[in-house]
């Protein structure tokens, strides 16, 4: 059995914000659009269906959860959801708040502005609240 190991991309793009029982649940370093990942801490994943029966309702039910928290902690007026994996194979999902006045609205977040630096403390508060939101909802 292979240890599972994040991809430097995804672990160098994001931040850490908890592990469910499936998934670390990452902050993506862009404070344009407030976006998550969950990334399977299994290995050798590719897709959704790489997983077995169990661990993709696993995935829905902590894909739920993620959106349900990070709706929550912004108040965000729309989800995406998506597990795209074209510039990173490595199963993850992308939960990411969506509000009518971002900068992509009401198109897809990829490549529309640079990537934004949060301000400083603004990503540890994030992180704090999205913790706090999941030890409320587990």
């Amino acid at each position: 059995m292979t240890t599972f190991a994040l991809n430097p991309r995804l672990e160098g793009d994001s931040l850490f914000v908890a592990d469910l029982p499936l998934s670390s649940v990452r902050l993506m370093k862009d404070a344009n659009y407030p976006w998550l990942l969950l990334v399977p801490r299994k290995s050798d994943l590719v897709e959704i269906i790489d997983l077995d029966d169990g661990d993709q309702m696993q995935l829905m039910r902590e894909i739920s959860l993620a959106s349900t928290v990070l709706r929550n902690v912004t108040e965000c007026e729309k989800l995406n959801v998506g597990a795209l994996g074209n510039q990173v194979s490595q199963l993850h999902v992308h939960v990411i708040a969506r509000f009518r006045d971002d900068s992509a609205w009401p198109g897809p977040v990829w490549g529309v502005v640079p990537p934004k630096d949060y301000e400083p403390d603004r990503a540890d508060t994030l992180i704090g609240d999205l913790r706090d939101a999941l030890a409320d909802v587990q």
